[in-house]
């Protein structure tokens, strides 16, 4: 907001443009595939444009700003970069909207019939007429349904902020908990941030190069490279012993990017690289791969450093290379790395490493951290079609020398054969995976770009916070199940009571003070706490299928025990507002029956809850008698309530029995 036309901005590795501009002087490359959807990252320099909504990949450049406000991109970017994808709502919010639509569109015909059956064929006044079909219609309709699945969320976004998680979309926490591949990074999340380097491994034949030729070459090297990546900072830490004066200044440096996968320093009269072996020397990696291999093999990565016979300029190399040592760099497993995947492998959680690491360094490391199968491993770069990679997805636990545009594909392959796919990263490498990753978490210490895109951020970059967040989508989820099938019984009985008034010829049993009464002691306050308690089991089954095989039972059981009170009260000569005493009661029972069985696997807490709520509903019906119209009913109807409600306990257990069996079976 407060930059303005002609303002000089510093950008490097990780930042977002927020203008449009063009450098001054420095280099960077910058991944337009915001703007463009091409993955290649395009090198700037001096009086190239930069485009508002790009991303630094590395380097670092003086831009002037030479597009603001509404002459950029500045808007629409703020949004694509915030928004990792076109949102979409979670399995959970499309059963509410589902139920929400239906119950709408259902309760049109069959208000207009309802009203004029009351009026034309009743023969009831206006009064009764708006009484009773109101409170058909309102129990229809499942109040509170929406704002108790958003205060669970909202509970859990803030349960989450105290575990140091911040959440961008609320429907990513219900989204990871049903995830069945998570993939993620080396760096940063089976490791830690920081990286050293280890040894230097001279292997240079010529003699001309000893030791300590090689690592002045190195000290001039890390002298002249920004220090705006982890390789960078590691050699600089590395050689700060090295007098800094002897140093040579460089004319240029390239800086290190995903696709070249190398970096280099160009004196007048040398070009000297260090980068990954099997990019550097190619067809010559043969050379040394015997000894890298050892080291790959042990977890460390290795980068090869030598002299270029010709200018490298972030192009594929060409020319002749001759390596002089091998650099050993690595980052320790992070302490709780073993614990934290451990718990997934539980869960039945397939972890995928991609990275864009040698894959045996990667493979070393990702069985040091404990992850099944990360003796599985390939070379992404030999993965040179989308079928090929497709048909790799299943196959292989871990995916070396990946490109962004690999980890991407990698994405898409796994969620095209059927899986929830959670997406762990911390670079602006990992942007195009994370936006297309069902579920996408960025460490906070890694880059803006990362950290906009996605749906969850870390903010203390912690990995073992994981399991936290998929704690709270299965408590969400699990709870706000059971919830629901209390909240759809009412709306259940109340349609098929509507249906059979109707055809009947029969007065709706209930009025509306009297299911405010049932609505409030066994669906709002009960469904409220079980929301919010702690619930750790794995999610099973469909959102909408679960909820309805606990509903329908319940559901069904109160229409058929109300519609028989119905014909009886015709025989007993009772009133309308004695039948709708007796149907209060029998729901209320069968309400508190329901209850019981959602909750199941009856606790302490559960306990009270119910019990407290079944005590408060019978108080209330006795003081507020006359605010409810709750009246005497005769003796003998007693009797039918007392057997109505014996009868209710078989009959909800084998509706419940036959329901599950029928579903099932679908």
């Amino acid at each position: 907001n407060d930059l303005v036309l002609d303002d000089v901005v510093i950008l490097g590795s990780g930042d977002q443009i927020c203008a449009d501009a063009e450098v001054l002087y420095g280099e960077v490359q910058v991944n337009e595939s915001l703007l463009t959807g091409e993955a290649d990252e395009i090198t700037k320099k001096a009086g190239d444009s930069l485009l508002s909504g790009s991303f630094v990949i590395s380097g670092k450049c003086h831009a002037r700003l030479n597009a603001v406000g509404d002459d950029s991109y500045i808007s629409k970017l703020t949004l694509a970069a915030k928004k990792s994808k076109k949102k979409e709502h979670s399995q959970m919010t499309k059963s509410l909207d589902k139920i929400v639509k239906t119950v709408g569109i259902i309760i049109i015909p069959l208000a207009i019939a309802l009203v004029l059956t009351r009026m034309l064929i009743l023969h009831l006044s206006f009064e009764e007429t708006v009484v009773t079909s109101s409170a058909a219609l309102i129990g229809m309709i499942p109040q509170g349904l929406y704002l108790l699945a958003s205060i669970a969320l909202a509970v859990s976004a803030i349960r989450l902020a105290y575990n140091k998680v911040l959440v961008h979309e609320m429907n990513c926490i219900e989204t990871l908990a049903r995830v069945d591949v998570l993939c993620v990074d080396k760096t940063g999340t089976i490791t830690g941030e920081d990286m050293v380097v280890s040894d230097v491994v001279p292997v240079a034949k010529s003699s001309l190069y000893g030791e300590t030729e090689i690592k002045n070459l190195l000290n001039d090297f890390a002298e002249n490279m920004n220090k705006d990546n982890l390789t960078a900072k590691a050699m600089e830490s590395y050689f700060s012993d090295y007098d800094k004066k002897l140093c040579r200044k460089a004319d240029a440096t390239v800086p290190f990017t995903s696709k070249s996968k190398y970096s280099a320093v160009l004196f007048q009269n040398e070009c000297l690289v260090l980068g990954a072996p099997e990019f550097v020397m190619r067809e010559h990696f043969s050379e040394i791969s015997s000894v890298a291999d050892k080291y790959f093999s042990s977890g460390y990565r290795v980068l090869v450093f030598g002299k270029y016979n010709g200018l490298a300029y972030g192009e594929p190399l060409t020319e002749d290379f001759e390596a002089l040592a091998l650099v050993l760099l690595t980052n320790p497993v992070r302490e709780n790395a073993v614990e934290t995947f451990g718990y997934f492998a539980e869960q039945g959680v397939e972890i995928k490493v991609i990275s864009g690491d040698n894959p045996s360094a990667v493979s070393a490391v990702a069985q040091r951290a404990g992850i099944e199968n990360a003796d599985k491993y390939i070379n992404a770069g030999e993965l040179k079609t989308d079928e090929e990679i497709f048909d790799a997805a299943d196959k292989y636990s871990v995916f070396g020398r990946s490109t962004p545009e690999q980890k991407r594909k990698l994405i898409n392959a796994l969620k095209a054969k059927g899986h929830t796919v959670a997406m762990v990263g911390d670079g602006v490498n990992d942007v195009l995976a994370l936006k297309d990753a069902d579920c996408s978490v960025a460490m906070a210490s890694g880059s803006s770009a990362a950290g906009q895109v996605s749906q969850l951020v870390l903010l203390d970059s912690d990995f073992s916070h994981m399991p936290s967040v998929v704690y709270e989508g299965r408590r969400v989820v699990n709870n706000i199940q059971r919830s629901a099938s209390l909240f759809l019984v009412k709306t259940i009985f109340s349609f098929l009571t509507t249906l059979f008034a109707v055809c009947a010829m029969k007065a709706y049993p209930l009025i509306p003070i009297q299911i405010s009464l049932i609505s409030a002691f066994t669906i709002g306050i009960p469904a409220f706490f079980l929301a919010m308690e702690p619930n750790k089991n794995r999610i099973e089954g469909h959102f909408l299928k679960n909820v309805l095989t606990r509903a329908i039972p319940a559901g069904i059981t109160n229409f058929l025990l109300v519609s028989a009170a119905i014909l009886f009260s015709d025989s007993l000569g009772l009133t309308h507002l004695q039948m709708s005493t007796a149907a209060t009661v029998v729901i209320a029972f069968v309400g508190i029956l329901m209850m019981i069985v959602t909750a199941w696997k009856l606790n302490v807490f559960r306990t009270v809850v119910i019990a407290g709520c079944s005590a408060l509903m019978i108080l209330s019906g006795y003081i507020l008698r006359n605010f409810l119209s709750i009246v005497l009913i005769p003796v003998e109807c007693e009797w039918l309530l007392l057997a109505l409600c014996a009868v209710s306990i078989p009959l909800l257990l084998f509706l419940k029995w036959a329901v599950t069996a029928l579903l099932k079976h679908k």
